[in-house]
């Protein structure tokens, strides 16, 4: 059984994550409380809080959605999709944009 993850990232991380295919286990992970479009909404923006945290000043938030079934690193073909914002230094109130996984590479 596979379970939607959100983990906080920055787009410098994803270049890294992107490259070398996974993403590790030590990453900060939200898994939603439900099924249901709030449940989701409040893990995105959850592991949007977390990714503000890792930037430690100017930049971007960045959250990987993936399904995966396990606890260990993420192989990338589980991720499904990537949010980010917009511009650098965006209001933390502001909703992230969102990208197919096939577009992660021109984010980069």
């Amino acid at each position: 059984m596979s379970a939607r993850v959100y983990v906080a990232a920055t787009v410098d991380l994803l270049g890294d994550w992107h490259s070398t295919g996974t993403v590790p286990a030590s990453a900060d992970r939200v898994v939603a409380a439900g099924d249901d479009e709030e449940s989701e909404y409040a893990a995105l923006m959850t592991a949007a809080d977390l990714s503000q945290q890792l930037l430690h000043g100017p930049g971007r938030r960045c959250v990987l959605v993936a399904e995966t079934s396990g606890e260990g690193d993420i192989a990338w073909r589980d991720v499904v999709a990537v949010h980010v914002d917009t511009e650098d230094d965006a209001d933390p109130d502001d909703d992230l944009a969102w990208f197919a996984s096939q577009e992660i590479p021109l984010l980069l």
